[in-house]
């Protein structure tokens, strides 16, 4: 999970259990700037509870969305994510960073299982320190298994990616360049996939947990055929469509009160840890299945606090013709975390 030196353009790649999706964005102005998109749907069955069924069919696509941006595969960013990532944040003694790695290992013993299985990668947070003796600290790791199977992917479709990341901080990333007034207090960004919903808490702006729900666009639709005898075509297009109706709003009241739920155990898992009240002040939804018609009204009137649909192009520079023949507006939710990965400089 090493950072890599700054270049021109970035690559980031957000393999979906639906949807390959793939940004570039240049780095070399001022202020960086979207300038291609692709987006692939993946075969139904291609990737099921986060396993790869069909590598060789989820690199052809891989391959082929980033052949469509005529991106340079050496500068590549992909993300590891799901139950076999831990993020934790922790005080220990004050060392300098030369220090911190060997005695961020044994700190690790203490909060990962098998630490010899994983990945570590850790961030200072407060380097000035204050004069302080104590530190705070970001620890990640992620399970080997877990990075080498993506690596194994990206491999078979020619990519040597030159960093690995972590979901949670790719959607913190561009999270953080569209809504800076967000990055104070203890506020939610749950993005919703295909299959899998990741709750992410932020702490004053630091991703300090992070969570996954199993549901998506996938579950709803099951939901839409069992509940209302709907076909798949059917409530897909309900999914994706623009209005409300009786049949969806039933479903969507089911599984965002999953989703609050899960919102407030993260919450109340981390209430003696977090700054100020201890609240979480606003939700912010982000991925495919955030703009399913009346879901993030539905969360907020559970919650009764603000929910807003995320934007990753809010307030970033994006060129003329990085989107192509796409609709901004149904795309952009999907890209928080493609662009996030792209937002990598160092």
């Amino acid at each position: 999970m090493a950072f890599f030196g700054r270049k021109k353009t970035t690559v980031g790649l957000d393999i979906g259990s639906g949807l390959v999706k793939v940004a570039v964005v240049d780095h070399s102005k001022s202020t960086p700037e979207l300038v291609k998109v692709a987006i692939t749907p993946l075969p139904d069955d291609a990737i099921v509870d986060g396993e790869v069924m069909d590598p060789h069919m989820v690199s052809d696509v891989i391959r082929t969305t980033i052949e469509a941006v005529g991106a340079n595969t050496k500068a590549v960013v992909a993300a590891v994510g799901g139950r076999d990532v831990i993020i934790k944040r922790i005080k220990t003694e004050r060392v300098k960073e030369a220090q911190a790695r060997e005695l961020m290992r044994w700190e690790a013993e203490q909060h990962v299982p098998d630490v010899d299985s994983v990945e570590l990668d850790f961030q200072i947070l407060d380097a000035d320190g204050d004069g302080r003796d104590e530190m705070s600290v970001l620890l990640v790791a992620a399970k080997r298994d877990l990075v080498e199977a993506k690596l194994r992917i990206l491999a078979e479709a020619g990519i040597t990616p030159s960093s690995m990341d972590v979901d949670a901080f790719a959607l913190h990333n561009a999270f953080e360049l569209n809504y800076p007034a967000a990055m104070s207090g203890a506020v939610g960004l749950v993005n919703i996939g295909h299959e899998v919903t990741n709750i992410n808490i932020l702490d004053d702006g630091v991703p300090i947990l992070t969570r996954d729900l199993p549901i998506g666009t996938r579950r709803i639709r099951e939901d839409l055929q069992r509940e209302h005898g709907l076909s798949a075509a059917d409530a897909e297009a309900l999914i994706r469509g623009y209005d409300r109706s009786p049949q969806l709003d039933s479903v969507i009241a089911q599984r965002t009160e999953e989703i609050a739920t899960g919102l407030e155990r993260a919450i109340a898992f981390l209430s003696t840890s977090l700054k100020g009240d201890g609240q979480m002040k606003a939700v912010y939804t982000c991925g495919g299945g955030s703009r399913t018609p009346g879901l993030t009204e539905s969360l907020g009137q559970r919650l009764k606090k603000p929910v807003e649909l995320a934007n990753p192009l809010a307030t970033m520079s994006v060129r003329e013709g990085a989107l192509e023949s796409l609709v901004t507006d149904e795309v952009a939710p999907l890209l928080m975390l493609s662009i996030g990965l792209a937002l990598r400089q160092n």
